[in-house]
């Protein structure tokens, strides 16, 4: 039985996901609450063997049936290995990036069936679904530039037209799934949006009942 709770972030490259994910585990610290952080893909030694062949920018002749399948095995490992024991031992898990990434990436960007990924991600996660979702919303414009002083992987380096039907994707799957989406806009001062993560943090804590 889950003790835990399970908080995921999602966006577009730039967001912030990361620098956000940080302040939040800082801010469940300062409450008493053990945590543990965690990525996608990655996170296991198997799925960051299956990360570096994601990303790396070598490897543009990648079927997209193939990358849907890599991303969900790395998620199931994930899941089995690291976010189910710790829910289960009582910690949060925050995550940076889950299944709606596959969902916004493989198949509003990819052009995959979207039932086909959602069922295939489903059984790779055993229907364990987050608590609460983060969308760091943030136009595809705006997130590319950011990321121009490091290097493009493979995802960062595909086209605009690509990161604004991502950009689409994400904004319907928060429509579709209202109760968990939390929608924050990420052009906002990053401590704007901390605070804005913090308050709908709490207010899980509060109805949670978490001790």
């Amino acid at each position: 039985m889950k003790k835990g709770l399970f908080i995921t972030f999602e966006g577009l490259e730039g967001a912030g996901k990361s620098t956000q994910i940080k302040k939040v585990e800082k801010h469940l610290a300062s409450k008493g609450f053990a945590s543990i952080v965690t990525r996608e893909p990655g996170g296991t030694f198997i799925g960051d063997e299956l990360r570096d062949i994601l990303l790396d920018i070598e490897n543009k002749d990648i079927d997209y049936k193939v990358e849907a399948l890599f991303y969900a095995a790395s998620r199931a490992q994930l899941v089995s290995k690291v976010i189910k024991p710790a829910l289960q031992n009582g910690k949060f898990v925050l995550s940076d990036r889950y299944i709606d990434s596959s969902l916004a990436y493989q198949s509003y960007g990819r052009g995959l069936p979207l039932d086909l990924i959602l069922e295939c991600n489903k059984w790779a996660i055993s229907d364990m679904m987050p608590d609460i979702t983060f969308l760091l919303r943030l136009g595809a414009e705006e997130g590319l530039r950011r990321c121009q002083d490091r290097t493009a992987d493979r995802i960062e380096s595909e086209s605009l037209d690509f990161h604004q039907r991502v950009e689409n994707g994400y904004d319907e799957l928060a429509q579709m799934y209202k109760d968990r989406y939390r929608v924050i806009d990420a052009k906002s001062d990053p401590e704007i949006v901390s605070q804005k993560i913090i308050e709908e943090i709490d207010k899980l804590l509060a109805t949670a009942k978490v001790k």
